[in-house]
């Protein structure tokens, strides 16, 4: 059985190809990058103090497998819920094709939810609101933006995601021009004993962290609207996790290296204090660029589960409503309204970091299935399209191991 052609081949039902690398790198740079260091950086740190620049490698290096997994896929299978289809080809299933689907739209869903909450504890900054009321206006504000035309979605995604970057990298330097050693703090980073304490703190906070890096394998969503796939998709992947890694790691050694971990643990705005102590500029700055960064974060996460939602309704596992994509639009509306709805049930019921850790530990459960059903796919000895970035056969074992020890620390040290 083949999971990886959906049903509908009408006009109402396809999605047009016009996305390129720097559209694909853009909507991968808003996912990650707005969804992580905004929000998380003073839990990780709580966990781990110091030693957070570790806990941000770890969980980057635990994506790397998988990453060269995707990569693979996704030229081999170019289609949104494109972990459904990974999955159900690789298993045969079409019990797991809709159990992975839902569970990848269920990450976007609860990731959403998380990042909500980190919009709101900046926007508290600015406006005197209650926080539930600023909880479902910038939900429902995001939702409308993520129901637009995908390129206007995108190049509007984009443009935030180059404003949140610059405001890291203004931290960054302003650290370094008020004298910060970064390198005297990265040496801190690195644990020089095993103590069970300190491990079990970096183990903790790496799965936090994971959450910061989940982002990357949204690009398969865009698949159907991707140009030369194969080529596009892989190259997006690579360009999104190691430009992610550099920013996370430079950006927690200049806070740590500028402001007492107490100070930083203490806020629900930790970038505010950091931008504060390094540069010369307002606060209100880095205050607005976390909200962009954070909005920005909710839009893309959005798209993507509306995606999904499409892509597992146009394949018959979902209601075919679900599928319809909008005349005008272009887009799948009632999928992002449904996921508006879900997003704003799971912010209101949840605090921000139960919500990030069962966004890691869904996500890394879904990379685990992922990696195995390559290697299925593989055995099949079915060749893959030409100009698809291939992995050597060891890269999805060392992918399911590497996500499933990240799993289980994490877990247990919890």
């Amino acid at each position: 059985m083949n999971y990886t052609k959906s049903n509908d081949t009408s006009p109402h039902n396809q999605l047009k190809r016009t996305l390129t690398l720097t559209y694909v790198v853009l909507y991968g740079l808003g996912v990650t990058v707005g969804a992580g260091i905004y929000v998380l950086l003073g839990e990780v740190i709580a966990r781990s103090g110091n030693f957070a620049p570790m806990s941000f490698l770890i969980a980057g290096f635990v994506m790397l497998m998988p990453a060269a997994c995707f990569a693979e896929l996704t030229g081999r299978m170019p289609y949104a819920a494109a972990e459904a289809h990974f999955v159900g080809t690789g298993f045969k299933s079409s019990k797991l094709f809709l159990l992975v689907g839902l569970a990848v739209a269920v990450v976007g869903l609860v990731s959403s939810a998380a990042i909500a909450h980190g919009a709101v504890g900046y926007l508290s900054q600015l406006i005197d609101w209650p926080a539930i009321v600023l909880l479902i206006l910038v939900i429902i504000a995001t939702g409308i933006i993520s129901g637009v035309d995908i390129r206007n979605s995108i190049a509007m995604a984009g443009l935030l995601t180059l404003i949140e970057v610059g405001g890291l990298l203004s931290i960054v330097l302003g650290s370094i021009w008020a004298g910060n050693d970064l390198g005297a703090q990265a040496i801190k980073a690195v644990p020089t004993s095993m103590s069970p304490v300190i491990w079990s703190g970096i183990a903790a906070s790496s799965l936090l962290a994971f959450f910061a890096f989940i982002g990357f394998e949204d690009i398969d969503s865009i698949a159907e609207e991707t140009v030369n796939p194969q080529k596009t998709l892989s190259r997006g992947i690579f360009i999104t996790l190691f430009l992610t890694v550099l920013i996370y790691v430079i950006v927690i050694l200049a806070a740590l290296a500028a402001v007492p971990i107490s100070e930083i643990t203490g806020s629900s705005a930790p970038l505010t204090i950091v931008f504060a102590e390094t540069t010369a500029f307002s606060p209100l700055i880095i205050t607005l660029i976390a909200i962009v960064a954070t909005v920005n974060g909710i839009i893309v996460q959005l798209i993507m589960s509306s995606r999904v939602l499409y892509g597992l309704a146009n394949r018959g596992s979902l209601p075919k409503v679900l599928a319809e994509i909008h005349p005008a639009t272009n887009t799948p509306l009632i999928a992002t309204g449904l996921s508006v709805i879900l997003v704003l049930g799971l912010a209101i019921a949840f605090p921000i970091d139960r919500l990030a850790e069962w966004t890691s530990a869904i996500t890394l459960t879904i990379f685990i299935l992922v990696c195995a059903a390559l290697i299925l796919i593989k055995k099949d000895g079915k060749p893959a399209p030409t100009g698809t970035f291939v992995v050597p056969v060891w890269v999805p074992y060392a992918g399911i191991f590497a996500c499933a020890a990240l799993l289980l620390t994490g877990l247990l040290s919890g």
